[in-house]
């Protein structure tokens, strides 16, 4: 049956015809888009028509770096954002135990504190976690992901003592030889992901959520941003099950790659049952809240201290060599501007050496301190900025406290790429924030901190560049550009339907705007409410 959308805004995103009149889909794809008459006549006999009801219908967002997993896993653990004081914190822990009836024993995962935003101003300790669940290991994870607190029971299931050697690039707290809990990058995620998963059917259950919660969005391709082996038995389930419908774009590590490649060989590069293997994802920082984001200058307030890198330049070199090798994609978390420097340097020897880098398209994760005299060699060197444009709202503040003035008004360097004509994305790194891109949209066209500080003027973006950063773009990211990011014949009818036009209302009201149904190939997957501008309703 042919579905045809008419009496609304239909916004293509496309240049040479931005707006039409109505969509047609046959098939799970676009078939026609334009004027109605022209749709009309390429309408089949059994035809669905779509009242619009002059609401505004959007090619479906893609979001261009989110962990899927971690999105799913947190309906399945304490969630700990809002909290302000470590009491919360016990308070959230206690409440879980009792209310999931977890027996003694059992772990507690939790995620979301962040230190910044708590009335003692640091990390919690062990002792703090003792005290919330004497009788369960504990670990919990912060906001930005790349730290967190074990309990004394946690560590000793771990086999943590005041003797364990630290992995490299990472940090494991210690006072007077005895570790406290606390622990960041590699040393973090080296023990974190000894802690043992859910039960396959609570995870089965929590993907269903996520999927939902990324469709109330309007977003219908997400990203699996560190598939490690550990979660490879998960997707198997997943697509033995016919879960998914969203498209996932999976990027790991070394040996996730690896056993990804054996499990699903058919999913390098393609998708099988909404799954595509998209490449390696390697990290070369940590995070500027936690002030473990590599820097090419000191923190304010510090004499020498820069963060500091979790590989190795021979260690980064490598690994584009590899993504090269086998004609994958890589991705590099990198948020301060060494990192984003040893990423640069280290594409930049593998061009020399005969690596095509347009056919990698290789992404820079974050780049959240990008420097604006960088941009020349990521222009050059056809590398694409993932912006994690909503830090200057969630943490811009903290960022002018932990940076400076200047370098904090030119995180995320949005406007600057838009004038070198770079081709840029925006993300959520969901769970670290929900995967609201209306919300990065309105970060990116604002610039307004929590506060209500603005952080470099010059640093925005028009309204039309966000929306292309969350879909022309992130489309071109992903290798999808003939088949999503805009309206257009051939392309899949990803849509997304919004109660008001981002590109008219007020710049202050773009994240108020609601998502009202999201489609994936020509299926609605996400109604808000029961009453629904799009309800089918057959015009006279």
């Amino acid at each position: 049956m042919d579905i045809l959308f008419t009496n609304g805004t239909i916004r293509t995103l496309e240049r040479r015809s931005p707006m039409a009149q109505a969509l047609l889909v046959r098939d799970g794809r676009v078939a026609a888009v334009g004027s109605r008459t022209a749709a009309e006549d390429q309408a089949g006999i059994d035809v669905r028509r779509v009242d619009l009801a002059g609401r505004t219908l959007l090619p479906a967002f893609l979001d261009a770096h989110s962990h899927f997993t971690a999105v799913a896993n947190q309906f399945l653990q304490v969630d700990l954002s809002g909290c302000r004081s470590w009491a919360d914190i016990q308070d959230r822990i206690r409440d879980y135990i009792r209310r999931e009836g977890i027996p003694a024993g059992q772990w507690v995962t939790a995620q979301g504190y962040d230190h910044n935003q708590l009335l003692e101003g640091r990390h919690p300790d062990r002792a703090c976690l003792d005290r919330a669940a004497p009788e369960n290991p504990v670990v919990i994870c912060h906001q930005s992901g790349h730290m967190g607190v074990f309990s004394t029971a946690a560590l000793e299931r771990l086999g943590v003592t005041g003797d364990t050697p630290c992995p490299a690039g990472g940090v494991i707290g210690r006072e007077n030889g005895v570790p406290t809990g606390y622990m960041e990058e590699n040393a973090f995620l080296e023990f974190q992901k000894q802690v043992p998963m859910m039960p396959l059917e609570a995870f089965l259950g929590a993907y269903r959520k996520a999927q939902d919660l990324y469709a109330s969005h309007g977003i219908t391709t997400v990203q699996e941003g560190l598939l490690r082996r550990e979660l490879v038995p998960l997707y198997q389930a997943l697509l033995a099950d016919g879960s998914l419908k969203l498209d996932v774009v999976a990027y790991g590590d070394p040996e996730g790659v690896a056993e990804a490649r054996r499990a699903f060989p058919d999913s390098v590069r393609q998708y099988q049952e909404h799954f595509k293997l998209g490449g390696y994802k390697m990290f070369l920082d940590g995070s500027p809240q936690g002030r473990t984001a590599w820097l090419r200058q000191p923190y304010a307030g510090e004499a020498e201290y820069r963060g500091y890198g979790t590989l190795t330049d021979a260690q980064a070199l490598d690994m584009v060599r590899r993504a090269g090798a086998e004609g994958m994609q890589l991705l590099a978390h990198c948020n301060g501007d060494a990192a984003c420097a040893q990423y640069l340097a280290a594409l930049e020897t593998a061009a020399r050496e005969g690596v095509d880098l347009a056919a990698m398209r290789p992404v820079m994760i974050h780049a959240q301190l990008l420097g604006r005299d960088q941009l020349p060699a990521v222009k050059r060197l056809g590398v694409i900025p993932s912006f994690f444009v909503a830090h200057v709202y969630h943490w811009g503040d903290i960022h002018w406290e932990n940076l400076g003035a200047d370098r904090a008004d030119h995180i995320s360097p949005a406007g600057s790429a838009a004038r070198q004509g770079l081709p840029f994305t925006f993300h959520t790194d969901a769970p670290v924030i929900p995967p609201d891109l209306l919300e990065t949209v309105w970060c990116a066209v604002n610039r307004e901190t929590r506060s209500g500080r603005r952080l470099g003027p010059e640093e925005r973006v028009d309204a039309r560049t966000a929306l292309e950063a969350v879909t022309v773009n992130a489309a071109f990211q992903y290798f999808e550009e003939r088949d999503k990011g805009t309206l257009a014949p051939g392309k899949r009818a990803d849509l997304v339907l919004l109660d008001r036009d981002p590109l008219t209302a007020p710049s202050e009201e773009l994240r108020d705007i609601q998502v009202l149904e999201t489609w994936k190939d020509g299926v609605p997957i996400f109604r808000r409410g029961e009453k629904t501008p799009c309800n089918f309703r057959r015009e006279d």
